[in-house]
C-alpha cells in the first residue's frame, strides 16, 4: 500500500515570506475589537453571532494589498482579527448571567469589570493553551472538513490566482451579501414558521393554552410547528462545503426533534404541558406552545445528548489527543526533536511555555474562584473541573469545528453541560444561595470564552496549515489580540446594558437585551442550586445518545446539535449539502475527467466561500444600522414565496456557476480547493 501524500501548502515550506508584522497586527486588533463589539450587540440582541473570520481575511486583504503585503501577512492580520468574535461570544453567553441571577450587584466599572476582564482573560488565553497541544493531530485530521477554514483559505488564495478566481469570490459576496440586506429590508421574508401543523387527531380535549386564556376545546392530537429554511447564503455556503453526508446528519437531529418529539409531547401531554413551563412563558397559541415544549424540553434532552457525545467524541480521539499530550510531554522530558530542527511550517510554541503557562492560569483560576466562593476548597475543585471539562469541551469545540464551522459551534450547548457538572459538584460540597451560583457561573464562563477561542484558533490553525503559515506566530498574534480584547470588550457590554437602563429599561435581560443563552445559563444555575433541575430530561438525553451510539450512528454529537440549533438553520445547511450533492450527481453523469472535477470543485468552494462572506460582511453592516434606525429602508414585503424562489436561485447558482468552470478535458488539473 502507497503512503497518503503528503500535504503540500500553498506557500511552500522552503519559501521564505514576510509574516509577522507590526501593520498586520494592528489592523487586526482593531477589526478584533470592532467585530467583537458588533457581535456582542448582535449576541445580546438576536442570540446569535457571525463568524467574523471572513470579513477580517476580506477586510485585511484590502487593507493590505495596496502596502505589497503577502498572502501569509494577510492570514496574521485575518487571524488576529477574528478573535475578538469568540472572545465576545464566550462573555455575552455567560457574564450578563452574573446580573440575571443578582450574583453580581450591578454591571458598572466598579462591581463588574475586573471580574467581567479576569474571566475572559484566564478563558481566552487557556482556550489558546489547550487547543496548542492539539493541533496537529486535528488539522491533519482527514474526518475534519473544516469548511469555514477552506471558505477563508480560498478568500486569501482567490487574490493571488488571478482575475479568474477573484470573479468568483467577490461576484458572489455581492450576491449574498445583497440577498441577505435585501431581505433585512423586507424585499421578501428571509423566514417563515409553519403554524400549528396537526399529524392525526383523537376526539377532544379540555386544553387551557395559557394561565390568563379561558379553558378552550380543542382536537387532542400531536401539533408542531417548524419553520421552512432560511434564505441564508452563509447556511447553504456551509451546507455547500460540507457536503451531504454531514449536513443530513445534522439536518436529522431538527427532523426528530420537530417532526417526533414535539408533536408526540404534544399529543401525550397536551392539557398538562402549560405547568412544566415558567409562568412567563407565552403559550396562548399553539405555534407558542410547540416552541415552548421544544425550549423546556426537547433543548434540555439535546443537551443531555450533547453530554453523552462529547464524551463518545472524545473516546473517538483518543489516540489523537493521546498522541498530541504525549509529543507535548515528551517535549517537556527532552525526547522530542527541538522546534528549531523542523520546518517553518512544523514550528510552534514549546510545550514546555504552554504546560507552565496552563499552570500559571490554574492558579490564577484558585485565586479567582476563592474571591467568588471564599472557600478555598471549592475554589481548587472549581479551578480543577475547569482545568480537566475545559480540556475536553475545548478539543471538542475543535472537532465540532472541524465539521460544521465556527458559525454553528454550539458553544453554548457545550458550556450548559459545563454548568451542570459544576453545578452539582457545588451543590455535593454543600454550597447555596449566591456564592454557589457565582463559583458555578464562573466555570461555565471561563469554559465558554476557552471553548469559542478553541474552536476559532484551531479554524486558524488550518488556514494556516492550508496557506503554509507558521504554526507559533499564529499562537503568539493570537494570544496578543486575545488578551487586547479581553481588557476591552467588557465596554460595548457595559455601554449597551448602561443605555438600557437609562431608557427606563431592565439591562440585561430585558425586552431590547434579551441576552437568551445567558438568561438559561442563570435558569439553570439558580434550579440547580436551588434543587428545581429537570434532571428527567438531561438523563433521557443521555440515554437518547447511548442509543445512537450503540447504533454506530457516525456522529451522535451532531445529531444533538441538530436538536438543539433552530430548525430553520440546519434546514438551510441541508439545503446546501443537497445542492452539493446535486452538483456532484451532475459532474458525474457528464463525464468530466478528474481534471474537470476539480476545476468545477475549486468553483464550488469559491462560490460558497463568497455567499459566506458576502452574508458575514453585511451582517455587520446591519449590527451597525441598528445604531441608526431612521437609515433602515423597510419595503414592506414579507413573502415567504419570493424568499424561498431566492433559495432556490441561490442553489441553482452553487450548481451551474461551477459547472461553466468545467473547461476542456485536455486542460490540467488546477490545485484542489480543499486541503
Amino acid at each position: 500500500m502507497s503512503e497518503p501524500r503528503k500535504h503540500q501548502p500553498y506557500v511552500p515550506e522552503h519559501v521564505k515570506m514576510t509574516e509577522f508584522t507590526v501593520r498586520a497586527v494592528l489592523i487586526g486588533i482593531a477589526l478584533t475589537l470592532i467585530l467583537g463589539a458588533a457581535n456582542a450587540y448582535l449576541g445580546l440582541r438576536a442570540g446569535i453571532t457571525i463568524a467574523a473570520t471572513y470579513p477580517a481575511a476580506v477586510i485585511g486583504m484590502a487593507l493590505l494589498r495596496p502596502m505589497r503585503g503577502t498572502i501569509l501577512e494577510e492570514n496574521i492580520c485575518r487571524t488576529a482579527g477574528s478573535i475578538g468574535e469568540s472572545v465576545a461570544a464566550g462573555a455575552i453567553f455567560t457574564l450578563p448571567a452574573f446580573v440575571i441571577t443578582k450574583a453580581w450587584p450591578s454591571f458598572g466599572l466598579e462591581d463588574a469589570y475586573w471580574k467581567s476582564t479576569s474571566l475572559m482573560l484566564v478563558g481566552s488565553i487557556v482556550g489558546v493553551l489547550f487547543v496548542s497541544l492539539v493541533r496537529r493531530v486535528m488539522v491533519e485530521d482527514p474526518e475534519l472538513p473544516f469548511p469555514e477554514s477552506v471558505a477563508a483559505a480560498e478568500i486569501h488564495k482567490a487574490g493571488r490566482r488571478g482575475a479568474e478566481a477573484v470573479q468568483f469570490l467577490f461576484y458572489n459576496i455581492g450576491i449574498g451579501g445583497l440577498i441577505f440586506i435585501l431581505g433585512k429590508f423586507k424585499a421578501f421574508a428571509l423566514e417563515h414558521q409553519f403554524s400549528g401543523i396537526p399529524i392525526g387527531t383523537l376526539g377532544q380535549s379540555r386544553v387551557r393554552l395559557s394561565a390568563n386564556d379561558a379553558t378552550v376545546a380543542a382536537p387532542a392530537g400531536g401539533y408542531t410547528s417548524f419553520s421552512a429554511p432560511d434564505v441564508s447564503p452563509a447556511y447553504l455556503g456551509v451546507g455547500f462545503i460540507i457536503g451531504p453526508r454531514l449536513a443530513s446528519l445534522q439536518f436529522s437531529g431538527g427532523v426528530f426533534a420537530w417532526c417526533v418529539m414535539v408533536p408526540l409531547l404534544m399529543y401525550l401531554l397536551g392539557p398538562h404541558l402549560q405547568s412544566l413551563f415558567p409562568a412567563d412563558t407565552p403559550t396562548g397559541t399553539w405555534d407558542q406552545m410547540s416552541a415552548a415544549v421544544w425550549r423546556f424540553i426537547v433543548r434540555p434532552i439535546a443537551v443531555g445528548g450533547m453530554l453523552v457525545g462529547a464524551a463518545f467524541t472524545l473516546f473517538r480521539m483518543r489516540k489523537n489527543l493521546s498522541a498530541g499530550l504525549g509529543r507535548a510531554f515528551a517535549e517537556v522530558r527532552g525526547d522530542a526533536p527541538s522546534t528549531a530542527t523542523l520546518g517553518r511550517t512544523e514550528q510552534y510554541m514549546s510545550s514546555k511555555i504552554v504546560l507552565g503557562l496552563i499552570g500559571v492560569m490554574f492558579l490564577l483560576m484558585i485565586a479567582l474562584y476563592f474571591y467568588f466562593s471564599q472557600s478555598i476548597l471549592a475554589a481548587v475543585v472549581a479551578a480543577t473541573v475547569m482545568i480537566v471539562i475545559g480540556f475536553f469541551f475545548a478539543t471538542v469545540s475543535g472537532s465540532l469545528v472541524g465539521v460544521i464551522g465556527s458559525s454553528n459551534n454550539p458553544i453554548s450547548g457545550l458550556t450548559l453541560s459545563t454548568l451542570i457538572i459544576a453545578a452539582l459538584l457545588m451543590v455535593s460540597l454543600g454550597f447555596s444561595g449566591a456564592a454557589g451560583v457565582a463559583v458555578v457561573l464562573g466555570v461555565a464562563a471561563v469554559v465558554c470564552v476557552s471553548s469559542a477561542v478553541a474552536g476559532e484558533l484551531l479554524q486558524d490553525f488550518k488556514v494556516g496549515y492550508i496557506l503554509g503559515g507558521t504554526p507559533r506566530t499564529i499562537q503568539i498574534v493570537e494570544l496578543i489580540a486575545v488578551v487586547i480584547a479581553s481588557l476591552l470588550l467588557y465596554f460595548p457590554l457595559w455601554l449597551l446594558n448602561e443605555g438600557d437602563l437609562r431608557a427606563g429599561g431592565p439591562g440585561f435581560g430585558g425586552k431590547s437585551l434579551p441576552a437568551p443563552q445567558a438568561g438559561l445559563m442563570a435558569m439553570l444555575s439558580q434550579g440547580i442550586m436551588g434543587g428545581e433541575m429537570a434532571w428527567p430530561l438531561v438523563v433521557v438525553g443521555m440515554f437518547l445518545g447511548a442509543v445512537l451510539t450503540m447504533c454506530q450512528v457516525k456522529s451522535p454529537m451532531l445529531v444533538a446539535v441538530g436538536m438543539y440549533l433552530p430548525f430553520q438553520t440546519t434546514f438551510a445547511i441541508f439545503c446546501g449539502g443537497i445542492t452539493r450533492w446535486i452538483a456532484d450527481t451532475i459532474a458525474e453523469r457528464r463525464g468530466y475527467n478528474s481534471a474537470q472535477k476539480t476545476r468545477v470543485e475549486n468553483a464550488g468552494i469559491l462560490t460558497a466561500s463568497g455567499l459566506i462572506a458576502g452574508e458575514a460582511l453585511v451582517g455587520l453592516v446591519w449590527a451597525a444600522l441598528q445604531f441608526k434606525p431612521e437609515w433602515i429602508v423597510d419595503l414592506g414585503n414579507e413573502s415567504y414565496a419570493i424568499g424561498f424562489c431566492v433559495l432556490l436561485g441561490l442553489c441553482a447558482l452553487m450548481t451551474m456557476l461551477p459547472m461553466s468552470n468545467a473547461g476542456s478535458p485536455d486542460e490540467p488539473a488546477p490545485p484542489q480547493a480543499m486541503m
